[in-house]
C-alpha cells in the first residue's frame, strides 16, 4: 500500500471527534491457538494468521494519526511454552522484521522493541535491530513489539539502573521520583498508553505496560487476534471515545 495521509481521520470515523481519538494504543494479541484448534490446526498456524491482523491492524492505525501502537508479542513467561511453538514463533518475527521492512518504509513507521531483547536468539535479535536502525529516521507512527517482555520486569530493570548510578554517583538517593524511574524503562520516549485492547474475551492485564497504563482506558473484545482487523480496532476505538477518562478525578457536572 502506499503512505496513508493521517491527516484526516475524520474520512475513516466521521463519527469520532478527533480529539477523542486515541494518541496511544497498546494491544494485548490473545487467541492464536483457539483460533488454530477451531480448523483442527496446530497452535502454530494461528500465530502465522495472526501476521495479517498486526498488518492490517497497523495500517490502519497509521491511517487514523495513531502516534504509537505497542503489540505484546512474546511475554517473559512464553519461554513455559512447547520448545517447538518457540523456536517457530522465534522465526516467526524473525522473518516478519525482514518481510515487513518495505511496508514500514512506505508507510514512514519507526519500528521499536522493548524487553529483554538481547536475550532471544541471535538471528531475531539482529534481524529486529537491523529494522529498528533502519526506520528510526522515519517520522510516522511508532509500531513497538514487547518481546521477552513483562511489566514486573521492567520495572525492576529500571529499578536496577537507578540503584547503579545511585552507587555511581549521578544520581542522589533523594532525587528518585515517578519522573527518575519513567527514564529509565525499556523506552523512556514512550508516551503513556490512552487505550489497551484485549481480544479474545480474557479480562486481565497479564503483565503488560503495568506502569505505561496506569491510567488507560481497556477494552476487551470477543475476536480471537487472527480475526481482528481495522473494523475491529474502529470498534474498539467507538467504545474508548464514548467513555469519560477522569484521571482519577471527580465526573464534571
Amino acid at each position: 500500500m502506499g503512505r496513508a495521509p493521517a491527516s484526516f481521520p475524520e474520512r475513516i470515523l466521521p463519527d469520532v471527534p478527533r480529539e477523542k481519538i486515541p494518541a496511544s494504543v497498546g494491544i494485548i494479541m490473545d487467541g492464536n491457538g483457539r483460533w488454530a484448534r477451531r480448523f483442527g490446526w496446530e497452535r502454530i498456524k494461528g500465530h502465522t494468521a495472526g501476521i495479517d491482523a498486526v498488518r492490517d491492524t497497523a495500517r490502519a492505525a497509521a491511517e487514523l494519526g495513531i502516534s504509537e501502537l505497542t503489540l505484546y508479542a512474546f511475554s517473559v513467561e512464553n519461554w513455559k511454552r512447547p520448545r517447538r511453538e518457540v523456536t517457530y514463533l522465534m522465526e516467526l518475527l524473525r522473518r516478519f522484521a525482514i518481510d515487513e521492512r518495505p511496508e514500514i518504509e512506505r508507510n514512514g513507521i519507526r519500528f521499536r522493541t522493548i524487553g529483554r531483547v538481547a536475550e532471544l536468539p541471535e538471528k531475531t535479535f539482529s534481524a529486529l535491530r537491523e529494522t529498528e536502525r533502519l526506520s528510526a529516521g522515519n517520522d510516522g507512527m511508532v509500531l513497538r513489539l514487547a518481546l521477552n517482555y513483562g511489566g514486573r520486569a521492567e520495572l525492576a530493570d529500571a529499578a536496577r539502573r537507578i540503584a547503579d548510578d545511585v552507587v555511581a554517583g549521578t544520581l542522589r538517593p533523594g532525587d528518585v521520583d515517578e519522573a527518575a524511574l519513567a527514564a529509565r524503562l525499556y523506552d523512556a520516549s514512550m508516551r503513556e498508553v490512552d487505550m489497551v485492547v484485549r481480544t479474545a474475551s480474557e479480562m486481565r492485564i497479564s503483565n503488560f505496560l503495568l506502569w505505561q497504563i496506569s491510567y488507560a482506558e481497556l477494552v476487551v473484545t470477543d475476536v480471537l487476534w487472527p480475526d481482528f482487523r481495522r473494523a475491529n480496532l474502529y470498534t474498539a476505538i467507538r467504545e474508548y471515545a464514548a467513555r469519560e477518562r477522569r484521571f482519577g478525578e471527580l465526573v464534571k457536572g
